[in-house]
């Protein structure tokens, strides 16, 4: 998607980033996708042989370069979370393959960046508990099933209740919201959970899905959110993350507004809510 690429070009035009604040992700082991995703699976990617119904769940063309992407863009997560690490906060320009299953994928996404950046940062005792705050339009389905039961993995999502998946899976914490759900409901249920949620789970790591498929302007996304209001669910989460002292990466997920430079302006507010609360 286009937006991939202009939105670092929008960053750099605003002093947001220098060329020296961005990285470029290796690729992602099969040692790590495997730690996450099924042999048969991973194999059928590999090799090209996904049945034809399971590709049409993933929605996109399959394709060695597809599934080249998907691993570039899950190791650009893992790099992030090691960032993240270091400096506080760090962020994929892509990312948030929230939708696919350990042994399946859906719903554009091939690769669940989050899900492998979790096990990868357990198994290496970088974290202990990790908290995924997943604020997609879409539920996250797909993480949520892969750690439904792994207690060191929260999962978190709050989503559109009658959007996409059509069967929702069960995450540790779920808020459904009707349609057309506006800033000021949005934001107050944010503000009132999240806070209480570190305070619960006390993690010592954030994986943040800050997805702009909330607003409404976008094609697929029926809540009523603006611009401002996605500023702010942005702030309230980096707030939280640096007042609690967590390190938090970030992934962009979702975006499909009608206007491209209205995707663009979604996320770049992301970078500069970053910018704001931790630099």
């Amino acid at each position: 998607m286009a937006k991939y690429e202009l939105i670092p070009q929008q960053l750099l035009h605003e002093g947001i980033v220098t060329k020296e604040h961005f990285f470029e992700p290796t690729l992602l082991s099969e040692e790590l996708i495997l730690s996450t995703h099924s042999l048969e699976y991973w194999q059928d990617l590999k090799h090209q042989t996904l049945p034809a119904k399971a590709a049409r769940k993933i929605g996109l063309p399959m394709s060695a370069h597809l599934v080249h992407r998907g691993r570039v863009i899950s190791g650009g997560t893992v790099e992030c979370a090691l960032f993240a690490l270091e400096h506080g906060v760090a962020m994929n320009v892509a990312g948030g393959t929230h939708h696919s299953y350990r042994d399946r994928g859906e719903g554009f996404c091939v690769i669940n960046d989050f899900a492998i950046t979790s096990n990868y940062l357990l198994a290496h005792r970088l974290a202990k508990k990790i908290l995924i705050v997943d604020l997609d339009v879409h539920q996250g389905n797909g993480t949520a099933a892969i750690f439904e039961q792994e207690p060191r993995v929260f999962t978190f999502s709050m989503h559109g209740a009658k959007n996409y998946p059509l069967k929702k899976e069960k995450s540790d914490l779920d808020i459904p919201l009707p349609d057309s759900t506006d800033d000021a409901t949005y934001l107050a249920i944010l503000q009132d959970q999240l806070p209480e949620l570190i305070e619960q789970v006390k993690p010592d790591f954030i994986c943040y899905l800050s997805g702009v498929d909330v607003l409404a302007t976008d094609k697929l996304g029926r809540l009523g959110m603006t611009l401002a209001g996605c500023l702010e669910r942005d702030r309230i989460v980096f707030d939280c993350c640096r007042r609690y002292s967590i390190p938090v990466a970030v992934s962009m997920g979702g975006g499909y507004s009608e206007r491209l430079a209205h995707i663009v302006d979604a996320h770049a507010n992301t970078y500069r809510a970053a910018q704001e609360v931790f630099f």
